[in-house]
């Protein structure tokens, strides 16, 4: 049974899988979108956002558990000193992932795995639509409107059909 083992394995061993969240790391943070499975997407959103967590705060020992993860200077430098100053006010969820559709060759689900702060298209849409809307229906409305218009009567019970 797989009681309480909520880890996604990859399909590979951990070594590996630790080099390849790392390396998917930097490649998000340099290039703030990277297109990929939804499985390591979301291994992914798991592994970046508490880099990006200790980002918010510039001291050498956070600098250095960063590097630890990551292992490249130039994507620790580029995470403190642009992507800090954009996600200084987040207090969570640093990352986005959008599905995109399945992968011909093997029907994969794919995904497209970005910093949210850094998409200026989504960002103009939400300050744009900030009308409130509900999710009621409208019941309602519809019921104190029918009575001022005309009286609706009840429909008849229907009698038992004789055999």
């Amino acid at each position: 049974m797989r009681h309480n083992k909520k880890f996604n394995h990859l399909g590979r061993k951990a070594a590996h899988r630790g080099a390849m969240l790392s390396n998917m790391a930097c490649s998000l943070i340099m290039h703030k979108r990277i297109t990929t499975t939804l499985a390591k997407a979301k291994a992914l959103r798991m592994y970046v956002e508490p880099l990006l967590t200790k980002a918010k705060e510039d001291t050498t020992a956070n600098r250095r558990l960063v590097f630890a993860e990551l292992k490249q200077k130039q994507v620790v430098t580029e995470l403190f000193q642009n992507v800090s100053e954009k996600i200084a006010n987040r207090p969570g969820g640093y990352c986005r992932i959008l599905r995109t559709g399945f992968r011909l060759g093997d029907a994969a689900e794919m995904c497209i795995i970005e910093l949210v702060d850094y998409n200026e298209n989504m960002l103009k849409d939400t300050k744009v639509a900030t009308k409130k809307t509900t999710r009621r229906s409208g019941k309602k409305a519809a019921a104190a409107e029918a009575p001022a218009e005309a009286p609706v009567e009840a429909p008849a019970a229907e009698e038992p059909k004789a055999e």
